[in-house]
């Protein structure tokens, strides 16, 4: 089956119409495992988690990895393909349903990867880092930190295909290193506070009210 490389593949979205697939997607991208330890983890059942990971599997976003042989009966283990790409008019032109299903699931999964790690010491490390920070921005400047965003993005990904390659040098014994997992959580958005009531203005045909475009709140995290 052809992977799926973009968010707009109908076959992503009905992938992330259950939350529990999401927790299993970011499981199975940082190791492999089968359904029995997955559901261990996750505390479902075996017959819950197998279908998810059967659906998954049938949606091209995990690969099945290893077959063995245990007590009698085969242990199937998956792991996740590579991330569908988030481009700009892929994201745009979901439909606004698919879009809050899946920030929705998104939002979740991100809450307790970040949760978990904090709890196991993961900001502990005297550069470890968390900002919340609220501008005061016009459109213009929005689409500016998007840019300036993307690009951090991309060369953080230079610096970890660079940690790669002194990491198998490492495994090869060329050169000492430790391995170092990394939560990287980059959002940008348009910020309102909690209690701040829902803005006036014209429904634009989305079911949506949208604030004056003069001057809006953005917030990054």
């Amino acid at each position: 089956m052809k992977p799926i490389t973009d968010i707009d593949d109908p076959r992503y979205v009905k992938a992330l119409a259950h939350p529990l697939r999401l927790r299993i997607l970011a499981l199975l991208a940082d190791r492999s495992a089968s359904p029995v330890q997955l559901s261990a983890q996750l505390d479902a059942t075996l017959g819950t988690v197998a279908y998810h990971v059967r659906t998954l599997h049938s949606l091209g976003l995990v690969e099945l990895v290893d077959t063995r042989q245990r007590r009698g009966a085969t242990a199937h283990s998956y792991r996740a393909r590579e991330h569908p790409r988030f481009p700009d008019d892929a994201w745009s032109g979901l439909a606004p349903v698919a879009k809050q299903r899946m920030l929705s699931a998104m939002l979740q999964q991100i809450g307790h990867y970040v949760t978990a790690s904090a709890a196991a010491g993961g900001f502990d490390r005297s550069d470890a880092h968390m900002t919340r920070r609220t501008l005061h921005l016009d459109d213009d400047a929005f689409s500016e930190l998007a840019a300036a965003t993307r690009r951090w993005l991309g060369e953080a990904e230079k610096i970890g295909e660079a940690a790669a390659e002194r990491l198998e040098a490492t495994a090869t014994g060329d050169v000492a290193g430790r391995r170092v997992d990394v939560g990287l959580v980059v959002m940008l958005f348009e910020g309102r506070p909690s209690d701040d009531p829902p803005p006036d203005g014209d429904e634009d045909g989305d079911g949506r009210t949208r604030r004056p475009a003069a001057v809006r709140d953005r917030s990054r995290v």
